[in-house]
């Protein structure tokens, strides 16, 4: 199949890009990027109906089991900005490759054994694989026309959500019927087979960073993010104002602090500080915190509510698998509403697609809190809460692209994922405060009342306007599209050719090139 001739620009100081010679895209880039994506997130949720059976398949405590989700958690946490910032410097295919790989070691390690520490150091391993991500956008910003960076950035954002909308009733079904090991082993062929697709699709890109790893940089990013992510999963179990929760979190705050002092006098900083600082990256990371806890509030809630007994007087009484299903129409509105968060950015620009993105999220959660009362009305504000998330996961990594240096796409991409992650992470401990705090006794049983979900939605709903006020403050760039001019260059000056505008418009002299 013939390649597309575009041109690639290098990296100036400003971060914008310069004609280099022609170059070649792989007509499979996308589609193979977008399948990782999609094989990670259906990794990272696929263990969520095994959860209830797991302590006596392993012949453990739920709190002992527990750590197979906190572990996924943090190593996703650690590794996404480390593999980002590898991939800048010694090349976005070959981290790939190897994030993959592991991905497929720790699926297999899981399918080997059923003892519990051996289990929780092949989620371990499988939750490294969250730098997929971030990696594969650098990968696009790279590699295509400027014309198709917006689109297919929004696409591979979407995965995560997609992914795991899908993988909830995928793992049910393998789970009834062909036992729970089986699960893992189909995460390991489908690892094996994105490695091998990335390695005969994906080209690598000539674009590195300048100067050596910030291996100490590294140190203090992993030691910090380990504590921080710590105290907050196992705050609900430890208790918050136990010892060592708060021990943890101090030895966050000390630790994030002199790590903060040496990233700003090092010449190749683990994360520039100072870009970073920026209000318009500073701001996006923040909406992107706040959306990660809306979004997380949605996949938490909506298949426990339906499962609870019918004796609550609101439950549904569902199954897993039904409750799982409950997700699949929000996956596949994610998918359908990536392109048009797409088209929103590039003729609005970034800022506009993700304000709408918070005030849909919010608008999803009203819906939930008047509509919990049957199921066909719990799968519209699910829904409602999942086309606002695709607008969102879509409209981020393009506000992120336009705001640094080319040569930090993987590193910026990755701390972008993270503080999602850490938005997540922070939503589950509020649920699980809520839901355990807000009780009431059926049948001689305490379970989660109505009012505790309704709490939670009230909240994410809350959070959501939060996120839309941060993105209103972030600064819009000269060469963004303004409402009503759309991406003409007769009404104002051309765009850095990073900039979203700046990318759709290079798109006429490039492929024709």
């Amino acid at each position: 199949m013939p390649r597309t001739a575009i041109t690639r620009g290098t990296t100036s100081p400003a971060g914008t890009a310069a004609a280099d010679p022609a170059v070649t895209t792989p007509p499979g880039l996308v589609p193979v990027l977008a399948a990782c994506g999609i094989v990670v997130s259906l990794v990272q949720t696929m263990i969520a109906p095994l959860l209830p059976e797991l302590p006596a398949l392993t012949h453990s405590s739920s709190a002992n089991v527990s750590w197979l989700l906190t572990t996924t958690l943090l190593t996703g946490a650690i590794a996404t900005p480390l593999l980002g910032r590898m991939g800048d410097m010694y090349g976005k295919k070959r981290m790939l490759m190897i994030t993959l790989a592991v991905l497929a070691a720790g699926s297999l390690t899981c399918a080997l054994s059923s003892d519990l520490a051996v289990l929780i150091i092949g989620r371990g391993l499988q939750g490294a694989a969250l730098a997929v991500i971030p990696l594969g956008i650098s990968i696009l910003r790279d590699e295509l026309p400027p014309a198709r960076v917006i689109g297919a950035v929004a696409l591979m954002s979407s995965t995560l959500g997609v992914g795991a909308a899908v993988g909830l009733p995928v793992a049910a079904l393998i789970v009834q019927g062909a036992g729970w090991h089986t699960m893992f082993w189909a995460c390991a062929a489908f690892a094996a087979v994105a490695v091998l697709c990335v390695h005969f699709v994906v080209p690598e890109s000539g674009r590195r960073s300048a100067g050596q790893f910030d291996f100490l940089g590294a140190l203090g990013l992993a030691t910090m993010l380990t504590c921080l992510m710590l105290a907050i999963n196992k705050g609900g179990d430890w208790g918050w104002t136990a010892p060592r929760t708060l021990g943890l979190l101090i030895g966050a705050v000390a630790i994030g602090l002199v790590w903060g002092r040496y990233e700003l006098r090092t010449p190749t900083p683990m994360v520039d500080l100072r870009v970073s600082a920026r209000p318009a990256v500073l701001l996006t990371n923040l909406a992107a915190f706040l959306i990660g806890f809306a979004f997380y509030a949605n996949a938490l809630t909506t298949a426990q509510l339906v499962q609870e007994p019918t004796s609550t007087g609101y439950g549904i009484g569902a199954t897993m698998l039904v409750s799982s299903l409950c997700l699949l129409p929000g996956g596949i509105c994610m998918a359908l509403f990536s392109p048009v968060s797409a088209r929103i950015s590039a003729r609005h620009g970034a800022k506009s697609a993700l304000a709408l993105a918070s005030g849909v999220l919010a608008l999803g959660y009203v819906v939930r809190i008047f509509t919990s009362g049957g199921i066909a009305m719990i799968i519209v504000g699910a829904t409602v809460v999942s086309i606002g998330t695709a607008l969102a996961y879509s409209a981020l990594p393009t506000l992120i692209m336009g705001s640094v240096p080319v040569s930090e796409t993987g590193a910026a991409n990755g701390m972008n994922t993270l503080v999602r992650t850490i938005g997540q992470t922070v939503c589950a401990a509020v649920a699980v405060l809520v839901l355990s705090h807000v009780t009431s006794t059926r049948s001689g049983r305490e379970l989660p009342s109505l009012a505790a979900y309704l709490t939670i939605f009230g909240i994410a709903a809350a959070v959501s306007l939060a996120a839309l006020v941060a993105t209103l403050l972030i600064p819009r760039r000269k060469g963004e599209g303004d409402p009503g001019t759309g991406s003409s260059t007769s009404h104002r000056k051309a765009a850095p050719a990073t900039t979203p505008a700046g990318l759709v418009r290079r798109s006429a002299a490039t492929v024709g090139a």
